[in-house]
Parts: structure tokens; C-alpha cells; sequence
């Protein structure tokens, strides 16, 4: 499998993971009577699936973007400390006096 697949997929599983674990704490804490809904109601497994699932959609893709977003950029000069620039000098230049 490609690098950049296998990147995208695990960074995928890290934020489906956390949504597993939010809605986990949601249901847990009954954070807005949503525990108690789901285990009053005949389809709250069933609803409890369909929270994990579009909330592992939306955190996995937030995951992704964020991972895409700071990837380092192989065109650019590595940052800190760089040799060329320590080489730069200033130039003398002749400037004519404004009257």
C-alpha cells in the first residue's frame, strides 16, 4: 500500500477512535439526558451507532486535514539555523540626496 494511503488511513482510525471515545464519554456522563435516551429507548443501540458513526466521520476527516495540513514541505529550506544566509553581507549603495 502507498505511504500516503497508509498516512491517510491511520490519521482516518485516530480520529474515528476519538469519536468513539467522545460519544463513550457523552453516553457515560449522560451529557444532555443522552445516556438515559439511549438506554430508555428501543433503538438506542441504534442510535448510538449512527452518533459514532457520523462523529468518526467528522473527527477522522478533521484528523486528516490537520495531518495533511502539517506535513513539512521537502521544496522549502529546512528552518532554524541555515548556512547560506550566515554568508550574506551588505552591499554599499550610492543614493543621491533628495533637495
Amino acid at each position: 500500500m502507498p505511504v500516503l494511503v497508509r498516512f491517510l488511513l491511520r490519521h482516518a482510525a485516530i480520529g474515528i477512535g476519538v469519536a468513539a471515545m467522545f460519544v463513550g464519554v457523552l453516553a457515560a456522563f449522560d451529557v444532555f439526558h443522552l445516556g438515559a435516551l439511549m438506554r430508555g429507548s428501543p433503538d438506542g443501540l441504534l442510535a448510538l451507532a449512527v452518533l459514532t458513526c457520523a462523529l468518526g466521520i467528522t473527527f477522522g476527516s478533521v484528523q486528516m486535514g490537520f495531518a495533511v495540513m502539517l506535513m513539512g514541505d521537502d521544496d522549502q529550506p529546512p528552518k532554524g539555523r541555515r548556512a547560506p544566509l550566515a554568508r550574506l553581507r551588505p552591499a554599499p549603495v550610492r543614493v543621491r540626496a533628495r533637495r
